[in-house]
């Protein structure tokens, strides 16, 4: 963690000089040919430097170690970071929108237009190299260190390179063609700028929400759990971010009914320290005793899977145990998002097989496919 931290850093450095560098070429350029395209292009290379700023300061607050206030450590301010990076980029756009509009009022009540050297080509040219090679750099950094907010800080410099490239075409149709585009590609930047604000603030906002863990790692998960000796099945994995790499999950395993609460504790404790070292996951977990094949087991199953089969948003029935002390049936119905009445279609469910087995009483719990 330590490294990647230090890693994080290093990169978002390189970035300030670099956005510092451009920052200050493009608005002197920018002033005296009095291109608002320039100046608003260098206003978005400030709110990158100060983006990268952000970011040290995030990944420093967010590595520090759990306290009694915050016993699941400090992770998720990676993502209110990436949040506020959001709303930077969303008021640069919103500026350069802004001064893009006054720039045509100008030009078409004043008269007032940009006039363009070579020395504005050239620093024009070499931001868009600049912002080409720091949005690789980020991009592949981000990778890296799996910094959702390096990657976010990637894409909005490949943007920005695309938008400094527009830049050139208006400076190039103003000068050798007469043609006045300052304040549209103004405005084009600016849009370019609030759509990238936004994604990175939508992608954020998911990540505190709380998103669907990567389906290959939960299949790996599963899989390896699986091949311990004496799991008969994995079921109900949960499992719930803190940050990067930083989980905190439960899940079911299935066993042999005659298994003793010795062999159990042995399980649980394999299967949680390999979820531990191998994942970096405090792994809680849950005891299905799979209840024995009987005649009569064989025709509830059979009997519930046919009541079942039509509705597509069931994925999985599992857990199924009969206590015979009381009378009692027990399973879980995994069932998808989609199903728009989960409790009616329980108690449906419970219905019918109550007619089918009126001596007995149903316990369906109702999982969902997390």
């Amino acid at each position: 963690m330590e490294q990647r931290e230090k890693g994080i850093i290093r990169t978002s450095i390189i970035g300030i000089v670099c956005n510092v560098f451009l920052v200050i070429a493009k608005a002197f350029i920018g002033f005296i040919a009095n291109s608002v395209s320039l100046i608003t292009d260098a206003v978005n290379n400030l709110t990158d430097s100060l983006s990268s700023i952000i970011t040290i300061i995030g990944t420093k607050l967010s590595n520090k170690r759990p306290d009694k206030e915050h016993p699941y450590g400090h992770g998720r301010i990676e993502y209110i970071t990436a949040t506020l990076i959001g709303l930077i980029i969303l008021v640069a756009g919103g500026i350069a929108i802004y001064e893009s509009i006054i720039s045509i009022i100008d030009y078409f009540t004043k008269g007032q237009e940009a006039s363009y050297d070579d020395w504005t080509f050239i620093v024009i040219s070499i931001g868009i190299l600049v912002k080409l090679g720091l949005g690789l750099f980020f991009r592949l950094r981000g990778k890296k260190f799996k910094s959702d907010v390096l990657k976010a800080s990637g894409i909005d410099a490949l943007f920005d390179a695309l938008l400094s490239f527009g830049t050139l075409v208006g400076a190039i149709l103003s000068r050798f063609v007469g043609v006045y585009a300052e304040g549209y590609i103004g405005i084009v930047i600016g849009l370019f700028i609030i759509k990238s604000g936004i994604s990175v603030i939508v992608e954020s906002i998911s990540h505190i929400i709380g998103l669907r863990v990567d389906e290959k790692v939960t299949k790996e998960i599963k899989s390896v759990i699986n091949s311990v000796e004496g799991v008969d099945g994995v079921y109900d994995l949960i499992l719930n971010n803190y940050g990067n790499e930083k989980y905190i999950g439960s899940v079911h395993v299935g066993v042999k009914s005659s298994m003793s609460a010795k062999e159990i504790q042995a399980l649980e404790r394999e299967i949680s320290g390999i979820m531990y070292l191998k994942y970096n996951i405090i792994m809680t977990v849950g005891i299905y005793a799979q209840d024995e094949d009987s005649e009569f087991t064989r025709g509830v199953k059979h009997a519930i899977h046919e009541i079942i089969k039509d509705n597509k948003h069931i994925l999985q029935v599992h857990g199924f145990y009969v206590d015979y002390r009381i009378n009692l049936i027990s399973f879980d119905l995994v069932i998808d998002f989609e199903e728009k009445n989960p409790k009616g279609y329980v108690r449906s469910v419970e219905n019918r097989l109550k007619e089918k087995y009126p001596d007995y009483n149903f316990l369906i719990n109702i999982d969902y496919d997390y």
